[in-house]
């Protein structure tokens, strides 16, 4: 028996830019060992694993999400791709709850997320950080948020990851204000914990920053940039304890997968 899987480039409208994701369409259930092995083989930041083929096809459907080496409890550049394969438009049950994504025109998708805002962390910054002009901290339920003074501290970044993987949290999220742009702030986000040195561009650490910069800024609709190597742009909409993500993605592969 064969399954479908996609590559996936989402918060982008090129391929080869943005976040590359493995989404895999299941016909039935397959035990997380499985799944773990094909995050492993197809070794990309994440794969999406979405439960297809229920009988009521308005129902929500079962989304899980790999690293090469662990599973995550939301991630938001797959779930864009997963949507993004399956039209747009869709629900998914998950280990963060239901999720819905939206299609709104010109290939954006956007989708409806649990807010993530960051408490301040006053007091000496932790041992580990690069050495960037930090001016302030936060912590987010997994990730720790660092803001630097300039874009260009955050664009020059070349972290000791060993260092990185020391501190609490998932991962470090830096970022800093955008005053020559058309985005409001950017961001790079580390993930070595998770088998992941650098994310192209995080859905799940918007989250975070939204509440950070919606509350800098006083403003609750903002245009994100991540300035990894790929790059991509999300845009934010912070409502209370949810938070609108928006993006576009581009499937650049589909094939069969057999085992």
């Amino acid at each position: 028996m064969s399954v479908d899987v996609y590559l996936v480039d989402a918060f982008s409208d090129r391929a080869f830019s943005g976040n590359p994701a493995g989404v895999v369409l299941l016909p039935g259930f397959r035990d997380p060992e499985w799944m773990q092995a094909v995050a492993a083989e197809l070794k990309h930041s994440e794969t999406a694993f979405v439960q297809i083929g229920a009988e009521d096809q308005d129902e929500a459907l079962p989304l899980r999400w790999f690293t090469p080496e662990t599973e995550v409890d939301l991630c938001g550049h797959a779930t864009l791709a997963a949507a993004h394969v399956l039209g747009g438009s869709q629900r998914f049950t998950t280990r963060s709850g239901e999720l819905r994504c939206v299609s709104t025109g010109g290939g954006w998708v956007e989708m409806d997320f649990p807010a993530d805002p960051p408490s301040r962390v006053d007091g000496v910054p932790p041992t580990g950080l690069p050495e960037v002009t930090v001016t302030g901290i936060g912590m987010g339920r997994e990730d720790l948020l660092v803001e630097v003074a300039s874009p260009a501290e955050v664009r020059a970044l070349r972290p000791d990851l060993a260092a990185l993987a020391s501190l609490p949290g998932r991962g470090v999220i830096f970022t800093a204000e955008e005053t020559a742009g058309e985005a409001d702030f950017v961001s790079r986000c580390f993930y070595p914990k998770q088998g992941i040195p650098e994310d192209p561009v995080t859905g799940s650490a918007h989250c975070v920053l939204a509440g950070w910069w919606s509350e800098r800024l006083g403003r609750s609709s903002l245009l994100g940039e991540q300035v990894s190597a790929r790059g991509g742009r999300v845009r934010l909409e912070l409502e209370g304890e949810r938070v609108r993500l928006g993006g576009r993605a581009v499937t650049v592969l589909r094939g069969s997968l057999y085992a």
